[in-house]
């Protein structure tokens, strides 16, 4: 098992390249299966979930082929199955879609429970399920198998609200609705960029999907989607994660191929804890040269402050001055990795949904395990800041969401590398 080394205490200085959106490319793959032709995917990012999800399409008959490191192209005209095997299904949280996309192109789907983070909440998939059964599809759990089948072999439009604001319900549904006969409605749907690149995704091959990024999706169901090119947006999560970073350490980065529109609700909450940033077309240039400033932070749907963000601002504020309150308002609970920073020396308590963070001066290198994907880039977030020696442990958590972690900030001037578990180190030399 592979574990990050980091000697702490340096600032980060440089640039730093962002890659294609997990959220959004772990979607539209699935997604892929709908097309009757060939679609070409770009800035596709070189993570463990992507790998999984284009294993699972192979497995159902899909065609793949890999063009250079971020682009591939998917023929999905030749697949034999609508039914998954378990592995590696089971192993990503992301495989529901593959039931909106298969429901949705053949009328039936047979898709192992998904897997992949679990942070100490429960992620129910009732309104996914909720948004199948209006379209006429009975959906029933067998055997560690999400089941969904239609009478007539293709879904009904029909007007979905959503009881919740859900992302990957709002996607799984749209997905559906895409080749189902009739208009959907999709009311109280999600509004995150992904959820509106998805949309752009699905057009492009000739869907009929109006707005994607609102709070009401319309879907004119269409009888076939072709062939097309697409690359994915940015990854807000991951720029976020670099910006964190740099908050944490102090320095000067360059974060590169973001959209800023995307990052408004990260950018904000910085600023107001000290940190400066300058927006320009396509970049933002982050700097830490001033004690950081308290902060209360809210997680909520976009545009709101991210949830997929909320391990690491945490980590943040755990170094700045005062007491800051973070209040998770999208799971029930996401606060397993408290512990680890406790044992680095913060000072955080939590009660239920709100942790109150009071800032300490410095955190100290110590043995600490990634719970979960952006629990562990908290982590990773905290060695770097610390004041000597970390060992992270469970980093496989963390490369199911980020792309070539290690090499960017080695690039930015951290002191980071990996070992197995034999004890010898690998440290890495090439960069890029």
């Amino acid at each position: 098992m592979t574990k990050y080394i980091v000697q702490g205490g340096r600032p980060l200085f440089g640039e730093v390249e962002i890659s294609g959106a997990k959220n959004a490319a772990v979607a539209i793959i699935p997604a892929a299966l709908m097309v009757d032709g060939v679609c070409r995917i770009e800035n596709l990012p070189q993570i463990s979930d992507v790998t999984l999800c284009l294993k699972i399409l192979e497995q159902l008959g899909a065609n793949i082929r890999t063009i250079n490191r971020h682009t591939v192209e998917i023929d999905c005209r030749s697949i034999h199955s609508t039914r998954t095997l378990p592995s590696p299904a089971d192993k990503i949280r992301a495989s529901y879609y593959l039931v909106g996309a298969l429901l949705g192109r053949f009328g039936r789907a047979e898709v192992a429970m998904p897997g992949g983070c679990n942070f100490g909440g429960v992620r129910p998939i009732d309104q996914h399920v909720k948004g199948f059964s209006a379209m006429g599809s009975k959906v029933t759990v067998e055997g560690g198998f999400i089941v969904a089948s239609t009478s007539t072999g293709r879904l009904k439009g029909a007007t979905v609200y959503l009881d919740v604001v859900s992302v990957g319900a709002t996607m799984n549904i749209m997905m559906a609705a895409a080749m189902a006969d009739g208009n959907t409605i999709i009311e109280n749907a999600a509004k995150e960029p992904h959820i509106v690149d998805l949309a752009n995704f699905l057009n492009s091959m000739g869907a009929n999907i109006r707005g994607a990024g609102t709070d009401t999706i319309k879907i004119r169901g269409v009888e076939r989607l072709s062939g097309g090119t697409y690359a994915i947006i940015p990854d807000q999560i991951e720029a976020g994660t670099y910006m964190a970073a740099v908050a944490a350490t102090g320095g000067q980065v360059l974060v590169k191929n973001i959209i800023p529109k995307h990052m408004d609700c990260i950018t904000a909450k910085l600023v107001e804890m000290g940190v400066e940033v300058e927006e320009n077309e396509d970049t933002l240039l982050v700097r830490r040269t001033e004690p950081l400033r308290k902060a209360n932070v809210k997680t909520l749907p976009y545009p709101g402050f991210p949830t997929d963000m909320q391990p690491q601002i945490t980590t943040v504020l755990a170094l700045a001055q005062g007491t800051s309150l973070v209040t998770e308002g999208v799971w029930s609970s996401r606060y397993r990795y408290v512990d680890e920073l406790r044992r680095m020396g913060a000072n955080i308590q939590v009660d239920e949904k709100t942790a109150v963070v009071e800032g300490v001066e410095r955190l100290t290198g110590a043995n600490i395990q990634a719970y979960d994907l952006r629990a562990g880039a908290a982590m990773v977030i905290a060695a770097l800041a610390a004041q000597g020696r970390s060992e992270i442990s469970n980093v496989q958590y963390i490369e199911r969401g980020y792309e070539n972690i290690i090499q960017k900030l080695r690039q930015l001037g951290a002191d980071i590398w990996t070992i197995e578990d034999s004890g010898e180190s690998v440290r890495l030399t090439n960069i890029g």
